[in-house]
């Protein structure tokens, strides 16, 4: 389906892969391809994408951010590496210098999720943040975790939800496109009065 044909808003997301020896060429990165393809997955809408690989200066990181926001008007923004307790591990706090808002949940729910798996989860320092109409979300490294935190775990005992439910509805909530997700990957959580009929 090509975007003039796709009932579905367009959306444009950013993807930041942050990592010295990745953005070296030392090895392969796969954070990025990791989310372009549980997003492209997940979501009906037309993506534009616009991806970065860089190094963990947390200068660096800030400046992206703020490029991807206010320059390439990203309406969703998700970065992958750096948040450990490490002293190159900086996107947190670069995340948190280009922020309106900060939003706790998102960062609370992705270490919920990981701790089902490894005690070493408290260890990780994920925010999430409101800036101007876009919402930026740090996310693990690895790609397994990646769609983990994301989707959530469904089949779990209890089930955990994924971020990635609320996150159509915080983007409505700031201005930017009505994003539609794919049922059988995610499904997204509206208040009824905040549901679109469908369209033809």
């Amino acid at each position: 389906m090509t975007e003039a044909t796709n009932p579905h808003d367009p959306v444009t997301i950013g993807l930041v892969s942050i990592s010295d020896r990745a953005s070296a060429g030392v090895y392969e990165d796969k954070g990025i391809p990791a989310l372009q393809d549980w997003l492209a997955k997940a979501l009906k809408n037309p993506i534009t994408w616009v991806t970065r690989l860089i190094p963990d200066e947390q200068a660096g990181i800030s400046a992206t951010l703020r490029e991807l926001v206010d320059d390439a008007h990203c309406h969703l923004v998700l970065t992958t590496g750096g948040t450990g307790p490490a002293p190159r591990d900086v996107t947190p706090e670069a995340t948190l210098a280009v922020a309106d808002k900060e939003m706790p949940g998102f960062g609370e729910q992705m270490r919920q999720i990981s701790l089902r798996f490894v005690p070493t989860a408290i260890l990780s320092r994920q925010v999430a943040v409101i800036r101007k109409q876009a919402l930026i979300i740090n996310l693990p490294g690895q790609p397994k975790s990646i769609a983990e935190t994301l989707q959530g775990l469904p089949e779990a005992q209890p089930p955990a939800h994924g971020i990635f439910a609320a996150v159509p509805y915080c983007v409505d909530l700031i201005g930017g496109p009505y994003l539609e997700c794919d049922e059988a990957v995610c499904k997204a959580f509206r208040p009824k009065a905040a549901i679109r009929p469908p369209r033809a």
